[in-house]
């Protein structure tokens, strides 16, 4: 008759100390933790030359998609790296369709309609000095927020800021120039 184990708890071997230590302190074996850095330097290989496939974009120009992606593909590889039942080969599989499919969404953003559904639009913040709080308020940005940017452009304040957008990549462009005088509608 076999005694019921608790859940999570791993057959003792007879004979290992080193088993039986690691089992109770957590630890796991050498050969799992091998597993998995082999498992992990797979993937990342298999990931680097995935990217390289692709186009590059550096952290700060990534939009909402983007950032998705790169979420799901570090997901990926540490369940894949670190799951005793997951092979390399399921990983690299999951890699492949959320790059392909990054491609696909890549390329429709190249469609107005597609465009408009994937990238969230800019929004003019400031024009001609005046601060929008509507736009402000829709960016979840605050005039502390704001003003912050400013200063990394160089401007201490609204006058003297012909443009400030919020782009689709959450950073704030700031265009100088002459303010137009009131009343007077330029189109940008």
């Amino acid at each position: 008759m076999t005694t019921a184990r608790p859940a999570g708890c791993a057959r003792e071997v007879k004979n290992d100390p080193y088993r039986r230590t690691s089992l109770v302190m957590g630890l796991g074996s050498p050969a799992d933790a091998a597993t998995a850095a082999g498992k992990a330097a797979v993937l990342f290989a298999i990931a680097v030359a995935m990217f390289r496939l692709t186009q590059r974009r550096t952290l700060a120009d990534l939009v909402p998609f983007d950032w998705v992606v790169a979420t799901a593909i570090g997901a990926v590889i540490g369940r894949t790296a670190t799951a005793r039942d997951t092979a390399w080969t399921t990983g690299a599989a999951a890699l492949l369709a959320l790059l392909t499919v990054h491609a696909v969404v890549q390329r429709l953003r190249f469609q107005p309609v597609a465009r408009r559904l994937i990238d969230p639009p800019p929004r003019v913040l400031v024009r001609d000095g005046q601060v929008d709080r509507r736009q402000l308020r829709r960016c979840g940005l605050t005039q502390i927020d704001l003003d912050a940017a400013l200063r990394r452009h160089g401007h201490a304040g609204t006058d003297g800021v012909r443009l400030a957008v919020f782009e689709a990549q959450g950073g704030i462009s700031v265009m100088s120039g002459p303010v137009a005088p009131a009343g007077r509608d330029e189109p940008c």
